[in-house]
């Protein structure tokens, strides 16, 4: 039997950079050599060009054994030479991230489960609800839970309460996994681009607590759901991911609901996969996922 050589990347770190820019010439070859000269072997590299709105968008994954604050001074001056927004992190860092929910225990449940088991990419620092129901599932899976009650009368104290835990706890991404609260243009601005929502796609046709029922007397022959980012305009954010399900006449209420939550986790955790992993960047009211 031989003993395989020790690999000559053995100690190097693997990164990926996302950036967004104007679209201009030799942008790539200016982060493609930034990354070269400090020893960077690329792994992985997509890139799009939006004529629309003449944005360019670029993810990388990169190997190298060069110093971070090395390789962050020479992708800085790229950056300030294009007019580029940048983060560089390390591949499969888990992202601090809240789940906020109210009594429906099906996404909440799903993160909880892929996070420890099926290697979502998130630490979850914390589950905050407006109803006491979900507390049993957030401690079996040993996440803090805050119970933090919303009125309209209380709504100013429960939202400074929330983003005290945000801040206590350096969460990076919140994920409303059928939190059925609407945040304030205030939270929504402060988190802006950190926020990742789910919601079934009848909006707008179908509006309200009960959308399957609506949906169900219409007779329709699609469900689906959407997870997208959430802005002070309410359910307008930029689309992360959707998916439909096919329904038939014969489908009662009941199924439709278990069809549509089936659904919703899916989109959900397909969104704070991509999020996480930064595959997702915001062109102004949609987005660029990179696969």
């Amino acid at each position: 039997m031989t003993t395989a050589e020790p690999s000559a990347t053995a100690s190097a770190e693997h990164l990926v950079l996302a950036l967004s820019c104007p679209d201009q010439p030799g942008i790539v070859h200016a982060v493609s050599g930034a990354l070269a000269e400090h020893g960077g072997n690329i792994t992985e590299s997509q890139q799009f060009g939006d004529p629309s709105t003449g944005l360019f968008f670029m993810r990388v994954q990169v190997e190298t054994a060069a110093p971070r604050a090395d390789l962050e001074a020479a992708l800085s001056a790229v950056a300030r030479r294009f007019g580029m927004t940048w983060k560089l992190d390390r591949v499969g860092r888990p992202v601090r991230t809240l789940i906020m929910a109210s009594k429906d225990p099906h996404c909440l449940v799903d993160l909880l489960f892929r996070q420890r088991f099926q290697g979502l990419p998130i630490e979850v620092v914390g589950v905050v609800a407006n109803h006491p129901d979900l507390e049993p599932i957030a401690r079996s899976y040993d996440a803090p839970f805050h119970h933090i009650p919303v009125t309209r009368e209380t709504k100013p104290d429960a939202e400074r309460a929330l983003l005290d835990i945000v801040h206590a706890g350096d969460v990076e991404l919140v994920v409303l996994a059928r939190y059925m609260q609407i945040l304030s243009d205030e939270v929504c601005t402060e988190l802006a681009g950190n926020v990742i929502n789910i919601h079934h796609s009848f909006l707008p046709s179908f509006k309200g607590a009960r959308p399957y029922a609506q949906a169900h007397g219409r007779g329709v022959k699609l469900i689906g759901a959407t997870a997208h980012y959430v802005t002070a305009d309410l359910d307008e954010g930029p689309i992360i991911e959707q998916d439909v399900e096919r329904v038939t006449h014969s489908d009662d209420v009941g199924e439709m609901v278990a069809r549509g939550q089936d659904v919703e986790r899916r989109v959900l955790a397909r969104a704070v996969r991509w999020h996480a992993e930064h595959r997702v960047l915001v062109d102004g009211r949609r987005t660029v996922v990179f696969s």
